[in-house]
């Protein structure tokens, strides 16, 4: 126990925790100035509103903007532990009860995203299959919305993993795992 735990995970565990969060520090770190394109948008509109005409596509491009925005940045939200938590007891647990508590707790979220990733599978199949259409006047595609967001749900489980595994690092080595393995 006098190494750094990390030397203890098989490599390709480590590689793998590595890699996804890389990939989702990354994609996180593009996702954050998905707010000023967002925020160009609706600057947009309000300046053709009041000085020019008004755009049909403008509030639903803005909806668009903070679905990949929110959505994007969630895996990188969970590598954070920005996520919101109730602190009752857990903020005075060891590192180890902590890391129990939430290998239990991972497997609901598992579940969840298992869940809604089987529905945005289907509902994205629907929406390629079909060229499903927005009910607005202005009627974009659907699919590369749909596509984005089970995208985003497929890195928030992967990110979910990669968690899991340093919460068994924990479990086992009685330390919590640096960020910089």
């Amino acid at each position: 126990m006098d190494q750094n735990p990390v030397s203890y995970l098989p490599y390709p565990i480590r590689t793998f925790i590595r890699v996804v969060e890389a990939f989702n520090r990354k994609v996180g770190r593009f996702a954050m100035y998905l707010i000023f394109v967002m925020i160009g948008i609706l600057l947009y509109s309000s300046i053709s509103k009041t000085f020019f005409f008004p755009s049909l596509w403008t509030l639903e491009m803005a909806q668009f903007a903070m679905v990949a925005f929110y959505m994007l940045g969630g895996p990188y939200s969970l590598q954070l532990h920005s996520h919101v938590r109730m602190d009752l007891l857990y903020g005075s647990w060891t590192p180890r009860k902590k890391a129990i508590i939430d290998s239990i707790t991972v497997v609901m979220l598992f579940i969840y995203l298992g869940v809604l990733l089987y529905g945005g599978i289907s509902s994205t199949s629907y929406a390629v299959e079909y060229s499903e259409r927005s009910y607005s006047a202005w009627r974009p595609y659907m699919a590369p919305i749909k596509i984005l967001m089970c995208v985003s749900v497929f890195l928030m489980l992967l990110q979910a993993v990669a968690i899991w595994f340093r919460d068994i690092a924990t479990i086992l080595y009685g330390k919590k795992l640096e960020n910089n393995i």
